[in-house]
């Protein structure tokens, strides 16, 4: 009897730690979750589809048997709790501009993972209301799909729509797909992650231009890289007539190149984007030491020109993921996104200028001045730049075959390298007209002040 009392006291312990450990598990929250949805209004019913891992339900003790299966005969208000808990509280939609009603859960069914319905609205609707699976199916319930219809009440199916989805809680990385049936016009495809916040499924021009302001705006003030750059090519240059012609060669640039990737002129290898980033660390180190030896007006603007086209194509890929949400409006979106950058770069100048004359005048002697900061920012985007350049060499960059296509891609750049060569012969015009006017501009950095007193 002491033997046995030892070994009691011994096992239950272990079998309390061990429950504990499958119960902890089974809460736990999943590393990556895809959730995918549709939308379709119907007279006045607005009706959202949605596929979810069911292991992205937590804290639901779905019926089970044997190692874990789910009683698939049993779940049916499991589920419903299941997606009211953690999908309707979590949705929002609005029918112009105005707060819908709770919706109605209408049908929940549990799938398999290969299940294929969720290829299109029709199949999905169609194999939701449909038969649920055999009572007898051996599934996991972690590695169960659950299904869910959602009904909204809506006054009319041409009502402008949109959505604010909150499910960044179902993992910790939560994508979302979410495809909408525009009546009269082909489907629109959404893939966020996370949080979003509100998405306009059909934005008017006047939203899609004001959001995509922002996104510029904010843009370039959350890329240090473009900052700092943008700092270099100021420094020695503060007068108003050598600022103008350094930030509108610039924003020239770098919008041929941005309109350019978002219409598909960019390549689109996978070696591209980190290329990309390269360039722009180095176009920061070699303006740094251009400003320390001595930048000359001249040749400045048209280094801001040649380096606005690779900075052009960094802004286009903050911008590809967006262009989703412009509608139908994208030349009103890239013009707005563009508009927003220049405002960016416009607030940052209004800051930077300020800031460094009151350094130059009252801090360091301005040649000293120009050398140590930019001396500080060629350190820091040396690192970038040799950083991004291993990156770059992960990526296997193979010559394309010599085809037709090839011969008619090097045709399309020939072209558009002549017409980058004739903007740039004509802004050199340009420019130099204006320093005319402006009484010579200025020359070299290092070879006079260039601070209006």
């Amino acid at each position: 009897m002491r033997r046995i009392r030892w070994i009691l006291g011994a096992a239950l312990p272990l079998a309390a730690l061990l429950a504990t450990t499958r119960t902890s598990s089974a809460h736990e929250i999943p590393a990556a979750v895809t959730v995918q949805t549709y939308l379709r209004a119907e007279g006045d019913v607005l009706r959202m589809l949605v596929r979810v891992p069911l292991a992205s339900m937590r804290d639901i003790q779905f019926p089970l048997r044997g190692p874990g299966y789910i009683m698939i005969e049993e779940a049916d208000p499991y589920l419903r709790d299941a997606a009211v808990l953690w999908l309707v509280d979590y949705l929002q939609l609005f029918e112009n501009d105005r707060l819908l009603e709770r919706p109605e859960v209408t049908a929940t069914r549990i799938s398999l993972p290969s299940d294929p319905s969720f290829i299109s609205f029709d199949t999905a609707v169609e194999h939701i209301f449909g038969p649920p699976l055999p009572a007898g199916t051996d599934l996991i319930w972690n590695q169960a799909m659950l299904d869910v219809v959602l009904e909204y009440a809506v006054e009319s199916d041409e009502s402008r729509f949109s959505i604010l989805s909150e499910l960044s809680h179902l993992g910790l990385t939560t994508t979302t797909i979410l495809r909408f049936d525009l009546p009269g016009s082909e489907e629109r495809l959404y893939q966020f992650i996370g949080n979003p916040g509100l998405v306009e499924l059909d934005p008017r021009w006047y939203q899609a231009f004001f959001q995509f302001v922002r996104l510029g705006f904010l843009h370039i003030l959350d890329g240090i890289d473009h900052l700092l750059f943008l700092l270099c090519l100021v420094i020695p240059f503060r007068r108003i007539v050598p600022l103008i012609t350094l930030v509108t060669s610039f924003t020239v640039a770098h919008s041929i190149t941005l309109g350019a990737s978002a219409f598909g002129y960019a390549p689109s290898g996978l070696w591209f984007p980190p290329l990309v980033e390269a360039l722009i660390a180095l176009s920061i180190v070699f303006m740094a030491l251009e400003n320390i030896v001595g930048a000359n007006l001249q040749r400045r603007w048209l280094v801001a020109f040649g380096f606005g086209l690779v900075h052009g194509f960094g802004f286009s890929f903050a911008l590809r993921e967006s262009l989703q949400f412009a509608g139908s409006h994208l030349v009103t979106s890239l013009l707005a996104f563009n508009l927003g950058v220049e405002f960016g770069q416009i607030a940052v100048l209004l800051v930077a200028v300020p800031a460094l004359v009151l350094l130059f005048r009252h801090v360091v002697a301005e040649r000293l001045g120009v050398i140590i900061l930019s001396a500080l920012v060629a350190h820091t985007s040396w690192h970038w730049m040799t950083e991004r350049w291993e990156t770059l060499q992960a990526y296997a960059i193979s010559l394309p075959p010599l085809d037709i296509v090839f011969l008619l891609t090097l045709v399309r750049w020939a072209m558009a390298i002549l017409v980058l060569v004739g903007l740039a012969w004509l802004l050199k015009g340009i420019f130099g007209k204006i320093d005319e006017l402006a009484g010579g501009g200025a020359g070299s950095a290092g070879s006079s002040p260039q601070v209006e007193h």
